[in-house]
């Protein structure tokens, strides 16, 4: 069965949790966060919009998005057990993909709670079941932190990964030994995967 990935056409009408795109004569009704919303044109206005289509047996909803980012947070996010579509696009209207990343690399469960629907349970089981699925890279960037000057984030992950890795094998548990990596490349962002070691355990 074929689905719909993205939608261009003419904006007919937009509301902060829907809009109408018209695509060769047909209105496609879709769901959309906030942060999707504030981007969009005015009515009357081609637009186009990345679409996460779900379908079930006796329904089929389409979710909209402004970048790929988005889209792909919103079906990291609905793989949480108890964790739906409605609960997803509510995280995205809250947090950007950056503040949810930092959040779930913190452990931070009151930020998460903060959303509307996301009680402390939940917000614990967000962490839980999406910690291990960030790239240590991404949290730091998160935080607004660089890699060295001249090296690519490609290159830079591999040895911030070995440097998680081997303080975890030195007995440190996984979310303190990426909290202790990123202070460490983010007094030396040059440092090598022996000198991040060093510098996380001498904290």
């Amino acid at each position: 069965m074929g689905y719909i990935a993205s939608l261009r056409g003419i904006l007919k009408t937009k509301n902060p949790a829907d809009i109408v795109i018209e695509c060769g004569g047909v209105g496609y009704a879709v769901t959309v966060p906030l942060s999707t919303f504030d981007r969009l044109p005015a009515t009357g206005s081609e637009t186009e919009i990345l679409i996460r289509h779900v379908i079930r047996e006796d329904d089929q909803q389409l979710f909209g998005f402004a970048t790929d980012r988005e889209r792909s947070v919103f079906v990291t996010l609905t793989a949480v057990s108890g964790i739906g579509p409605k609960l997803a696009l509510n995280v995205l209207s809250a947090l950007t993909p950056s503040e949810l990343v930092a959040a779930v690399s913190d452990g931070d469960v009151k930020r998460l709670s903060s959303v509307s629907g996301i009680g402390k349970k939940t917000a614990e089981r967000i962490i839980v079941e999406l910690r291990d699925r960030i790239n240590p890279l991404e949290a730091v960037a998160a935080r607004g932190l660089s890699v060295a000057p001249g090296e690519t984030a490609e290159e830079a992950a591999p040895a911030m990964r070995d440097a998680i890795l081997s303080l975890i094998a030195l007995g440190n548990k996984p979310e303190d030994a990426r909290l202790l990596v990123q202070k460490a490349i983010e007094a030396n962002p040059a440092a090598s995967v022996q000198e991040l070691i060093r510098a996380a355990l001498r904290k």
